[in-house]
Protein backbone atom coordinates (compact mmCIF):
# COMPACT_ATOMS: atom_id res chain seq x y z
CA UNK A 1 0.00 0.00 0.00
CA UNK A 2 1.49 3.43 -1.03
CA UNK A 3 1.40 6.65 0.90
CA UNK A 4 -1.37 7.97 -1.13
CA UNK A 5 -3.86 5.29 -0.67
CA UNK A 6 -3.00 4.89 3.33
CA UNK A 7 -3.81 8.91 3.70
CA UNK A 8 -6.98 8.24 1.97
CA UNK A 9 -7.90 5.50 4.01
CA UNK A 10 -7.07 7.42 7.09
CA UNK A 11 -8.87 10.43 5.88
CA UNK A 12 -12.19 8.18 4.95
CA UNK A 13 -12.45 5.74 7.59
CA UNK A 14 -13.65 8.05 10.10
CA UNK A 15 -17.01 8.44 8.06
CA UNK A 16 -17.12 4.81 7.93
CA UNK A 17 -17.62 3.84 11.27
CA UNK A 18 -20.55 4.85 13.25
CA UNK A 19 -20.51 7.25 15.75
CA UNK A 20 -22.11 4.32 17.85
CA UNK A 21 -19.13 2.08 17.63
CA UNK A 22 -16.47 3.98 18.31
CA UNK A 23 -18.32 5.25 22.09
CA UNK A 24 -19.07 1.38 22.69
CA UNK A 25 -14.98 0.89 21.75
CA UNK A 26 -14.29 3.76 24.02
CA UNK A 27 -16.65 3.11 27.13
CA UNK A 28 -17.39 -0.37 27.10
CA UNK A 29 -20.95 -1.83 25.96
CA UNK A 30 -22.67 -3.83 28.98
CA UNK A 31 -25.12 -6.72 27.28
CA UNK A 32 -27.73 -8.95 28.34
CA UNK A 33 -28.44 -12.13 26.62
CA UNK A 34 -31.85 -13.58 27.25
CA UNK A 35 -32.14 -17.59 25.82
CA UNK A 36 -35.04 -19.67 24.98
CA UNK A 37 -34.49 -22.60 22.34
CA UNK A 38 -38.19 -22.99 20.28
CA UNK A 39 -36.64 -20.40 18.03
CA UNK A 40 -33.14 -22.17 17.31
CA UNK A 41 -32.16 -22.97 13.93
CA UNK A 42 -33.48 -26.55 13.10
CA UNK A 43 -36.30 -26.63 16.31
CA UNK A 44 -39.94 -27.68 15.26
CA UNK A 45 -40.72 -30.19 18.02
CA UNK A 46 -40.48 -31.20 21.17
CA UNK A 47 -38.00 -33.87 20.44
CA UNK A 48 -35.17 -30.91 20.25
CA UNK A 49 -36.33 -29.09 23.53
CA UNK A 50 -36.28 -31.21 26.75
CA UNK A 51 -34.03 -34.15 28.32
CA UNK A 52 -36.78 -36.85 26.83
CA UNK A 53 -36.65 -35.90 23.04
CA UNK A 54 -33.80 -37.47 21.40
CA UNK A 55 -32.20 -34.37 20.24
CA UNK A 56 -31.96 -32.19 22.71
CA UNK A 57 -28.71 -33.26 23.64
CA UNK A 58 -27.48 -31.83 19.88
CA UNK A 59 -29.75 -28.91 20.22
CA UNK A 60 -28.01 -28.09 24.01
CA UNK A 61 -25.31 -27.69 21.61
CA UNK A 62 -26.95 -25.18 18.86
CA UNK A 63 -28.13 -23.02 21.25
CA UNK A 64 -24.88 -22.93 22.96
CA UNK A 65 -23.35 -22.08 19.12
CA UNK A 66 -26.32 -19.51 19.23
CA UNK A 67 -25.32 -17.26 21.94
CA UNK A 68 -21.60 -17.85 21.59
CA UNK A 69 -21.79 -16.05 18.20
CA UNK A 70 -24.30 -13.11 19.64
CA UNK A 71 -21.43 -12.82 22.12
CA UNK A 72 -18.37 -13.02 19.51
CA UNK A 73 -20.12 -10.11 17.75
CA UNK A 74 -21.37 -7.87 20.44
CA UNK A 75 -17.36 -8.36 21.51
CA UNK A 76 -16.27 -7.53 18.29
CA UNK A 77 -18.91 -3.99 18.66
CA UNK A 78 -17.20 -3.05 22.04
CA UNK A 79 -19.04 -5.14 24.59
CA UNK A 80 -16.79 -5.47 27.62
CA UNK A 81 -19.37 -7.35 30.15
CA UNK A 82 -22.64 -9.67 29.23
CA UNK A 83 -25.08 -11.32 31.18
CA UNK A 84 -27.12 -14.59 29.59
CA UNK A 85 -29.93 -15.61 31.13
CA UNK A 86 -30.72 -19.37 30.35
CA UNK A 87 -34.68 -18.94 30.25
CA UNK A 88 -36.09 -22.52 28.02
CA UNK A 89 -37.50 -25.09 30.41
CA UNK A 90 -35.65 -26.27 33.44
CA UNK A 91 -33.00 -23.14 32.62
CA UNK A 92 -30.11 -25.55 32.53
CA UNK A 93 -29.55 -25.67 28.78
CA UNK A 94 -26.76 -24.16 27.73
CA UNK A 95 -23.25 -26.07 28.03
CA UNK A 96 -21.43 -23.80 30.65
CA UNK A 97 -18.51 -25.07 29.77
CA UNK A 98 -18.51 -24.11 26.26
CA UNK A 99 -19.42 -20.45 27.45
CA UNK A 100 -16.29 -17.74 27.56
CA UNK A 101 -14.81 -17.36 30.81
CA UNK A 102 -15.55 -14.00 31.34
CA UNK A 103 -19.00 -14.00 31.00
CA UNK A 104 -21.77 -14.58 33.90
CA UNK A 105 -24.67 -16.70 33.63
CA UNK A 106 -28.04 -17.03 35.15
CA UNK A 107 -29.42 -20.80 35.35
CA UNK A 108 -32.53 -22.52 36.78
CA UNK A 109 -35.75 -21.26 38.96
CA UNK A 110 -37.07 -19.61 40.45
CA UNK A 111 -36.22 -16.25 39.89
CA UNK A 112 -37.79 -12.92 40.71
CA UNK A 113 -37.21 -11.74 37.03
CA UNK A 114 -37.76 -15.00 35.16
CA UNK A 115 -36.52 -15.07 31.66
CA UNK A 116 -34.77 -11.30 32.28
CA UNK A 117 -33.67 -11.90 35.72
CA UNK A 118 -30.62 -9.30 36.79
CA UNK A 119 -31.67 -6.67 33.57
CA UNK A 120 -31.31 -3.44 36.01
CA UNK A 121 -29.98 -0.11 34.19
CA UNK A 122 -26.78 -0.21 33.79
CA UNK A 123 -27.22 -2.30 30.57
CA UNK A 124 -26.78 -0.28 27.41
CA UNK A 125 -28.85 -3.18 25.38
CA UNK A 126 -30.51 -6.66 25.40
CA UNK A 127 -30.57 -9.43 22.66
CA UNK A 128 -33.29 -12.01 22.24
CA UNK A 129 -31.59 -15.39 21.31
CA UNK A 130 -33.77 -18.31 20.05
CA UNK A 131 -37.53 -16.40 20.60
CA UNK A 132 -40.91 -17.65 19.54
CA UNK A 133 -44.26 -16.13 18.43
CA UNK A 134 -46.91 -15.85 21.02
CA UNK A 135 -49.80 -18.12 21.81
CA UNK A 136 -52.33 -16.69 19.70
CA UNK A 137 -49.96 -16.43 16.65
CA UNK A 138 -51.58 -19.02 14.21
CA UNK A 139 -47.95 -18.54 11.98
CA UNK A 140 -44.91 -19.80 14.21
CA UNK A 141 -43.31 -22.73 15.36
CA UNK A 142 -43.78 -23.74 18.79
CA UNK A 143 -46.01 -20.75 19.35
CA UNK A 144 -47.08 -20.34 23.27
CA UNK A 145 -46.80 -17.75 25.68
CA UNK A 146 -44.95 -18.59 28.95
CA UNK A 147 -46.92 -21.51 29.26
CA UNK A 148 -48.48 -23.48 26.42
CA UNK A 149 -50.25 -26.49 28.82
CA UNK A 150 -51.89 -23.70 30.80
CA UNK A 151 -52.05 -20.34 29.20
CA UNK A 152 -54.52 -19.21 25.77
CA UNK A 153 -53.35 -15.11 26.03
CA UNK A 154 -51.62 -12.48 28.38
CA UNK A 155 -52.73 -9.04 27.98
CA UNK A 156 -51.37 -5.79 28.78
CA UNK A 157 -52.73 -2.60 28.76
CA UNK A 158 -55.24 -4.77 25.92
CA UNK A 159 -52.23 -6.15 23.56
CA UNK A 160 -51.73 -9.37 22.64
CA UNK A 161 -48.49 -10.60 24.33
CA UNK A 162 -45.72 -13.05 23.54
CA UNK A 163 -42.58 -13.90 25.23
CA UNK A 164 -40.36 -11.00 23.92
CA UNK A 165 -42.71 -8.21 24.61
CA UNK A 166 -43.15 -8.67 28.17
CA UNK A 167 -39.23 -9.24 28.85
CA UNK A 168 -38.64 -5.86 26.53
CA UNK A 169 -41.30 -4.72 29.17
CA UNK A 170 -39.11 -5.77 32.05
CA UNK A 171 -35.95 -4.29 30.32
CA UNK A 172 -37.98 -1.07 29.47
CA UNK A 173 -38.68 -0.12 33.00
CA UNK A 174 -35.14 0.16 33.50
CA UNK A 175 -34.45 2.07 30.21
CA UNK A 176 -32.91 -0.99 28.60
CA UNK A 177 -33.91 -1.16 25.06
CA UNK A 178 -33.78 -4.24 23.28
CA UNK A 179 -32.05 -4.22 19.48
CA UNK A 180 -31.93 -7.61 18.60
CA UNK A 181 -33.95 -10.79 18.19
CA UNK A 182 -33.66 -14.35 16.61
CA UNK A 183 -36.17 -17.01 15.78
CA UNK A 184 -38.22 -17.61 13.35
CA UNK A 185 -39.99 -14.95 10.94
CA UNK A 186 -43.05 -14.94 13.08
CA UNK A 187 -41.61 -14.17 15.89
CA UNK A 188 -39.34 -11.10 13.80
CA UNK A 189 -42.64 -9.58 12.61
CA UNK A 190 -44.37 -10.20 15.84
CA UNK A 191 -41.84 -8.75 18.39
CA UNK A 192 -41.30 -5.71 15.46
CA UNK A 193 -45.38 -5.15 15.30
CA UNK A 194 -45.55 -5.21 19.26
CA UNK A 195 -42.59 -3.63 20.59
CA UNK A 196 -40.83 -1.47 17.93
CA UNK A 197 -37.44 -1.06 15.94
CA UNK A 198 -35.07 -4.27 16.37
CA UNK A 199 -32.71 -6.44 14.06
CA UNK A 200 -33.97 -9.62 13.50
CA UNK A 201 -32.43 -12.21 12.42
CA UNK A 202 -33.97 -15.60 11.08
CA UNK A 203 -33.20 -18.81 11.12
CA UNK A 204 -35.79 -20.33 9.69
CA UNK A 205 -39.05 -20.10 8.20
CA UNK A 206 -42.23 -21.21 10.29
CA UNK A 207 -44.65 -23.51 7.68
CA UNK A 208 -46.59 -24.32 10.99
CA UNK A 209 -47.09 -25.45 14.61
CA UNK A 210 -44.71 -28.10 13.77
CA UNK A 211 -42.58 -27.30 11.16
CA UNK A 212 -40.09 -25.20 8.88
CA UNK A 213 -37.83 -24.97 6.30
CA UNK A 214 -34.58 -23.85 8.00
CA UNK A 215 -31.30 -22.33 7.35
CA UNK A 216 -28.24 -25.00 8.08
CA UNK A 217 -26.52 -23.95 11.75
CA UNK A 218 -23.30 -22.46 10.56
CA UNK A 219 -25.27 -20.71 8.10
CA UNK A 220 -27.50 -19.72 11.06
CA UNK A 221 -24.76 -18.26 13.56
CA UNK A 222 -23.55 -15.87 10.27
CA UNK A 223 -26.81 -14.44 10.18
CA UNK A 224 -26.91 -13.72 13.72
CA UNK A 225 -23.51 -12.40 14.29
CA UNK A 226 -24.35 -10.22 11.63
CA UNK A 227 -27.61 -8.93 12.81
CA UNK A 228 -25.90 -8.23 16.56
CA UNK A 229 -23.26 -5.89 14.49
CA UNK A 230 -25.90 -4.32 12.91
CA UNK A 231 -27.74 -3.53 16.38
CA UNK A 232 -25.10 -2.74 18.19
CA UNK A 233 -23.91 -0.04 15.29
CA UNK A 234 -26.88 1.50 16.15
CA UNK A 235 -27.38 1.16 19.79
CA UNK A 236 -28.11 4.89 20.31
CA UNK A 237 -31.44 4.52 17.69
CA UNK A 238 -33.50 2.20 19.85
CA UNK A 239 -35.73 2.91 22.45
CA UNK A 240 -36.98 0.90 25.41
CA UNK A 241 -40.45 -0.49 25.04
CA UNK A 242 -42.38 1.38 28.13
CA UNK A 243 -45.96 0.52 29.09
CA UNK A 244 -47.72 3.70 30.28
CA UNK A 245 -49.31 3.15 33.69
CA UNK A 246 -51.47 2.13 35.20
CA UNK A 247 -50.88 -1.62 34.21
CA UNK A 248 -53.94 -3.96 33.31
CA UNK A 249 -52.94 -7.35 33.09
CA UNK A 250 -55.04 -10.14 31.72
CA UNK A 251 -54.29 -13.94 31.83
CA UNK A 252 -56.76 -16.50 30.27
CA UNK A 253 -56.08 -20.07 31.21
CA UNK A 254 -57.04 -23.19 28.95
CA UNK A 255 -58.46 -24.46 32.54
CA UNK A 256 -61.23 -22.76 34.68
CA UNK A 257 -59.96 -23.48 38.13
CA UNK A 258 -56.46 -21.23 38.04
CA UNK A 259 -58.60 -18.40 37.28
CA UNK A 260 -60.90 -19.40 39.82
CA UNK A 261 -58.43 -19.48 42.47
CA UNK A 262 -56.37 -16.48 41.68
CA UNK A 263 -59.63 -14.49 42.02
CA UNK A 264 -59.81 -15.05 45.67
CA UNK A 265 -57.02 -12.67 45.72
CA UNK A 266 -56.80 -8.73 45.95
CA UNK A 267 -57.40 -6.86 43.51
CA UNK A 268 -57.95 -9.42 40.82
CA UNK A 269 -61.10 -9.94 39.16
CA UNK A 270 -62.56 -12.51 36.99
CA UNK A 271 -63.45 -11.48 33.65
CA UNK A 272 -64.81 -14.99 32.65
CA UNK A 273 -64.61 -18.07 33.41
CA UNK A 274 -60.95 -18.61 32.31
CA UNK A 275 -59.72 -14.62 32.70
CA UNK A 276 -58.08 -12.47 35.25
CA UNK A 277 -57.63 -9.06 35.57
CA UNK A 278 -55.06 -7.21 37.83
CA UNK A 279 -54.99 -3.24 37.66
CA UNK A 280 -51.60 -1.88 39.09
Amino acid sequence: MNKTTMLALLIALPGLISPDVILAQENGLKIYISADMEGLVGVVTSDQLGPSGFEYQRFRQIMTNEVNAAIEAAREMGATEILISDSHGNGENLLIEQLPDDIQLIRSWPRPLMMMEGIDETFDAVIFIGYHSSTTNTEGVRAHTISSANLTAIRLNGIEMLEASINAAIAGDFGVPVVMISGDDAVVEEARRVVGDMEGAIVKWALGFHSARTLMPEAAYEVIRNHVRAALSRVEDFEPYVLEGPIELEISFKNYLPAEVMAYLPNVDRVDAHTIRFIG
